[in-house]
């Protein structure tokens, strides 16, 4: 059976548990799929690229609210009313 797997470096376990920040620098700064038994089993991630997608995971989530905010009916407010 095939496997995706989303990386361009792949290192299995025994590898990683060997050698982990070699595995980890084996990436140049992008994941790296560790197999088990020649598939997939997670991916290391080095914390620059970790904190740009949580950082882009929640600029997701708050457009998704601002875009369903806008559908909602308009308010008007005066500032003498704040």
């Amino acid at each position: 059976m095939a496997h995706l797997v989303l990386a361009r470096v792949a290192a299995s376990v025994s590898e990683l548990k060997r050698n982990p920040m070699g595995t980890l620098a084996a990436g140049e700064g992008e994941p790296v799929a560790i197999l088990n038994r020649n598939e997939p089993a997670f991916y290391c991630v080095p914390a620059g690229v970790y904190e740009a997608l949580m950082e882009r995971l929640e600029d997701m989530e708050l457009n998704a609210i601002a875009d369903s905010r806008a559908d909602q009916e308009e308010i008007t407010v005066s500032l003498d009313e704040l």
